[in-house]
């Protein structure tokens, strides 16, 4: 037990020290204080991170060990080793769950949106800008303006988004058969880029069934969907007749539907059920049938996004007789537009430049000064090239000044994307990652954009034009919990019960009908209410972003 003397003695002592330390000038707080803390001097940086670190982290994606080859080279340049956490379920419940228990990761890789945005209302999350300020010179070089963009209404950074910056790059379109097109006799327009508009659209499919009325004994259908992915059918015809994800009138921001241009799609799709242009069954096709149908040689079109055609290509692909006609055999992307539609104007490529995730340092990590500089070799352009391209001197070389990939990384992900990924690490996290080349011209992307097939040039070459970008828009929708997020999701279901049954409309005029029960049914659900939200948010981010 200590004597009072003992105690006077020990507190003497640490008072010395204290003054002594303090004329010594050269003293900081140590480097893992927080977002508050100075950095150390140089040495204790250096000893600091040289120092192995371990963090827990939380990926939403993929929950593979960080342990394969491009982990264990950015451990060897980080000195930081990684536990990767993912549920075998549903990732929203397992990130509601940590929030509500208080038991947090330290790094968090969270999809943006009301979960995120829930992590940063909760103070689950530390704000970034001091620690980007001093230590993330990388993160603010590559980020730039966007750090502006992904700021919260407090003016803090609380996360970096991954797949970010606009990228003139396609989504949605219309897709043909190239060979079918060409004895319909529009080879001219195969591959020169040119968009067809709506009245010579509807005349291919109209040929094509009078053409071919029936092919190996059953009746084609000149044009089917997939019933699970309405987004794909509703982002193609919207995208034809230029549709904005809101319709800007009078100073405020409307719900989409109440787009005059609207109510001409529906017409327009309307127009092509009652003529026998569309599969009567699009509504329930599901993925496997709806791939299984355009792989028969039945159909010639479809409205979706070109990437998901991959099965069907692949199977008409082996199926074509002639060696030298393989590739024309399979569904291309094309860009149909709307009468009185600026074809520069054609909104097939919506899509935000803020990214798709928000990777965040958590209030439980006890050295964030280690995790943001981790980030920030992460968001560097080595970082960047070896999270996607793997290894150099393994799995690619700088050649000329140039990063160029081995023959067998690209012969690698051709013969299994998955097992050559899981394998080498390449493109298995893709935390930080900006889309778009690097200072060399080379896509940060390799798998995804520096090979490109002729369905993928030929989307390129048609629709890259039509990539606008919708960051301003993003999530202006109530908060999750509220009275008006259970309004919104009402305004939801109701569009999406009502959408196929103004398709699938006896007539036009039924058509209409069937279109003004559904916003008498939105009024009534509060949609009016919905859309003073959106504007009163567009306004506050807009502001914000100055």
């Amino acid at each position: 037990m200590w004597k009072k003397g003992q105690f006077r003695f020990t507190v003497a002592m640490v008072l010395m020290v204290s003054m002594l330390a303090g004329c010594g000038g050269n003293s900081k707080p140590a480097a893992n204080e927080g977002t508050t803390a100075a950095s150390g001097a140089e040495a204790g940086e250096e000893s600091q991170d040289s120092k192995p670190v371990s963090f827990t982290f939380f990926d939403a994606n993929v929950g593979d060990s960080f342990d394969n080859p491009v982990a264990k080279e950015i451990t060897k340049k980080t000195n930081v080793s990684l536990e990767i956490q993912q549920p075998t379920g549903n990732p929203s419940e397992k990130l509601n769950l940590m929030l509500a228990s208080n038991d947090l990761p330290d790094v968090m890789d969270i999809g943006r949106g009301d979960i995120l945005e829930k992590y940063i209302a909760a103070g689950a999350l530390i704000p970034l800008n001091d620690l980007i300020d001093q230590y993330g010179p990388h993160i603010k070089e590559m980020y730039g303006d966007m750090l502006k963009k992904t700021r919260s209404a407090d003016g803090k950074n609380y996360y970096l988004a991954n797949w970010y910056g606009l990228e003139q790059y396609p989504v949605f379109g219309f897709l043909m058969r190239m060979d079918v097109m060409k004895e319909l006799g529009v080879g001219d327009k195969v591959n020169n880029g040119q968009p067809f508009t709506s009245d010579e659209f509807v005349d291919l499919l109209k040929k094509y069934k009078e053409k071919y009325p029936t092919i190996n004994g059953k009746p084609t259908v000149p044009m089917t969907f997939n019933g699970e992915n309405m987004g794909a059918i509703t982002g193609s015809f919207k995208g034809m007749y230029g549709i904005m994800p809101y319709y800007e009138t009078d100073g405020g921001l409307k719900t989409d539907v109440k787009d005059p241009k609207y109510l001409d799609m529906i017409k327009f799709m309307n127009s092509l059920y009652t003529q026998g242009l569309i599969d009567p069954e699009w509504a329930t096709n599901k993925t496997q049938q709806y791939e299984q149908k355009l792989a028969s040689s039945s159909y010639f079109a479809t409205a979706d996004a070109f990437w998901n055609l991959g099965k069907p290509n692949a199977i008409l692909k082996e199926a074509a007789k002639d060696p030298a006609l393989k590739d024309e055999s399979q569904f291309y992307p094309y860009k149909v537009v709307a009468p009185g539609v600026d074809p520069a104007k054609a909104t097939y490529g919506l899509k935000s430049s803020l990214g798709w995730d928000g990777i965040g340092i958590s209030k439980s990590n006890k050295d964030p000064v280690r995790a943001i500089k981790f980030l920030d070799f992460l968001a560097s352009e080595e970082g960047q090239y070896l999270m996607m391209w793997g290894i150099e001197g393994k799995d690619w070389d700088m050649k000329d000044g140039k990063h160029v990939p081995r023959p067998e990384t690209l012969a690698g992900f051709k013969k299994d994307w998955a097992g050559y990924a899981k394998e080498t690490g390449i493109r298995k996290w893709t935390w930080t990652i900006k889309n778009g080349p690097g200072s060399d011209g080379t896509p940060y992307d390799l798998i995804g954009r520096y090979e490109t097939d002729p369905v993928s040039a030929l989307a390129i070459k048609n629709l890259a034009d039509t990539s606008i970008d919708t960051a301003a828009y993003d999530n202006l929708g109530p908060s999750g919990g509220t009275p008006e997020a259970i309004i919104q999701q009402k305004v939801s279901e109701t569009i999406s019960k009502y959408f196929p049954r103004m398709v699938m409309a006896p007539s036009q005029e039924e058509a209409v009908a069937t279109y003004d029960k559904m916003m008498k049914e939105l009024e009534t659900a509060g949609i009016s209410q919905l859309e003073k939200i959106y504007t009163d948010n567009y306004n506050k981010r807009l502001e914000l972003w100055k």
